[in-house]
């Protein structure tokens, strides 16, 4: 008999429930798992009955709040959601995931699940003295979740004897485990070197950073098992940690990116939905308006009246869209590239399929000691790129951004996207060392260089080992007056499936897709990083323009970037 997980990602997949294409694409990456558990590429293994074991648990707990008690009684993507993250493990029985992204909008029963997630895990892990923790900016948001646990130990007879609360101290105690769940907060003093199984992380669209998130999770990569939790409504400001999360997270889903310890589901309405078409409020609603609800047509006359309300008056339209429906409301239309379209452009080739041939090389170089970049491209047939990548960070660098960032640097780093140089102390880029390595890759290849395009930042101690290559040097004015007919061509190469890449190079596609366009006072664009996001890494990107800018300047009989530009308009108006 196939478990209930398991049942609803194949029923959603066949369309036989409805669903948002990220919550589809979750779906989708379950079963695709399925089909490829226990291989050397994904050893990983699925146990249905550990999954099946949190939702029987659940389903013995009482729901207190309300009128008079009623037992829990999962939804089907509750099934889901809370059976997933435990149902797979590694081949050594350890879970695989340790972290976990779910965003739907409020009201939906995201604090309801880590309230089943904390007392499971400290009574039925196997984990002993443990350290479980519900966290936020506010101590009031951190004990919503600690909140949900504490009624559903008070209610139940049984799980009263199994744990002793005391609220003064914002504190539970598993009395056959000896473990603790705690509710913290950043303004309660909240510090870094907690070992914890479980951390529920409650409206992160809250955090400016990420800071509350890495003290808790640094703390965690000593252990065999750990669930960090983040749950959330999206927001209205862009210039968050949620934000940044949440695009990594998409990237996850849509393949761009690669983190096998990392669940993921979003719950919204679609790009090109209209808000107010009461059919498609599901999307974001999976329990609000889920069709088994016996709540179901009063739900529904609140959501038309919020909806009229937010079509009436502008003041309530943000509210109703971020809350009621789960969309980043502030307009996200100056992204560099399309993520499907990105995706679409993903091949097979190699840097060993490109032997011999004609390349132009990009070169970005940091400030210092962050990320460096070359890029090379090669015309594989008229009109049509192929690009690849390779990034370089100091040894400091490296272990400070692996502290503060998003990004897996570690991951990228086994992956042979980034070489890593240096010692702990070294925090500074060796360009000699990049220079030869450059050289080394294009003997390897036996690879011709037409031109190097560089950033004139920091370009001055290299240029004489440049000059050795042989080739001509472009200096690249990084001002949108100079790169906005690059910007707009290789755009345009991307929407047309003309700008080639290999999927694996996980690195350029996060460059990619983190960097969006800010132009200038004439309407001349250029890339740059989201804004506020100082941890965002564009440089790939910016070496593959770099690279580009050299091929267009040297073949401009080839170019007509009028004509590019009225067809690249054509494109997007249909």
């Amino acid at each position: 008999m196939i478990d209930r997980a398991t049942r609803h990602a194949e029923e959603v997949v066949r369309g036989n429930v409805g669903s948002g294409v990220l919550h589809r694409l979750a779906c989708e990456r379950h079963l695709r798992d399925l089909e490829r558990q226990g291989t050397p590429e994904f050893p990983y293994i699925w146990k249905p009955e550990k999954s099946e074991d949190i939702l029987r648990f659940a389903e013995t707990l009482t729901i207190a709040e309300g009128m008079e008690p009623r037992p829990v009684r999962l939804y089907d993507n509750q099934w889901f959601d809370l059976g997933v993250p435990m149902g797979w493990v590694k081949l050594n029985g350890n879970r695989r995931f340790r972290r976990s992204y779910e965003s739907m909008a409020r009201q939906n029963g995201k604090s309801f699940k880590n309230g089943i997630r904390g007392p499971y895990i400290a009574l039925c892990s196997g984990y002993q003295y443990g350290k479980l923790f519900t966290a936020a900016t506010k101590r009031r948001q951190a004990k919503i979740a600690w909140g949900e646990m504490q009624k559903f130990i008070l209610t139940d007879p049984e799980l009263s004897e199994l744990f002793r609360i005391q609220e003064y101290k914002n504190l539970i105690t598993c009395l056959v485990t000896n473990c603790t769940i705690e509710a913290l907060s950043k303004e309660g003093g909240l510090d870094e070197g907690f070992r914890s199984p479980f951390i529920s992380l409650d409206e992160i669209h809250q955090m400016k950073d990420n800071k509350v998130y890495k003290a808790l999770y640094n703390g965690t990569k000593a252990l065999a098992e750990t669930l960090v939790t983040m749950i959330t409504t999206r927001g209205a400001d862009l210039n968050t940690f949620c934000y940044e999360i949440d695009n990594y997270a998409q990237n996850i889903l849509s393949g761009a990116e690669t983190a096998e310890d990392f669940f993921i589901d979003i719950y919204c309405i679609d790009k090109g939905d209209d808000p107010f078409d009461e059919n498609i409020w599901y999307k974001a609603n999976p329990v609000l308006l889920h069709p088994e609800n016996p709540r179901l047509e009063e739900e529904m006359a609140t959501f038309r009246t919020d909806a009229a309300a937010a079509r009436a008056m502008s003041g309530e339209l943000a509210d109703f869209m971020v809350k009621s429906l789960n969309i980043w409301y502030r307009n996200t239309d100056n992204e560099f590239v399309n993520r499907e379209k990105w995706l679409e452009c993903a091949c097979g080739l190699t840097l060993e399929d490109i032997r011999g041939a004609a390349v132009y090389i990009g070169l970005d170089l940091s400030s210092g000691g962050d990320l460096t970049s070359w890029v090379v491209e090669a015309e594989i047939e008229p009109g049509k790129f192929f690009i690849d990548s390779h990034s370089y960070m100091p040894r400091g660098r490296f272990q400070e951004h692996i502290e503060t960032d998003t990004a897996p640097y570690d991951v990228w780093e086994k992956q042979e996207l980034i070489t890593v140089t240096g010692g702990e102390l070294d925090f500074k880029n060796d360009y000699g060392f990049i220079i030869r390595d450059l050289r080394e890759m294009v003997n390897r290849y036996d690879l011709k260089i037409k031109a190097i395009g560089y950033d004139p930042h920091n370009a001055d101690g290299i240029l004489g080992e440049l000059e050795r290559f042989g080739c001509p040097l472009i200096c690249v004015t990084q001002s949108a007056r100079a790169l906005n007919d690059t910007t707009c061509e290789i755009q345009y190469l991307v929407k047309s499936g003309k700008y080639l890449y290999n999927p694996k190079n996980e690195l350029l596609s996060h460059s990619f897709l983190n960097a969006v366009i800010v132009e200038n006072s004439f309407e001349e664009i250029k890339i740059d990083k989201q804004s506020g996001k100082r941890n965002s890494r564009i440089d790939p990107v910016d070496a593959a323009i770099d690279a580009h800018f050299c091929s267009m300047k040297g073949q401009p009989e080839k170019y007509d970037i009028n004509a590019e530009m009225e067809r690249y308009l054509k494109m997007i108006k249909k």
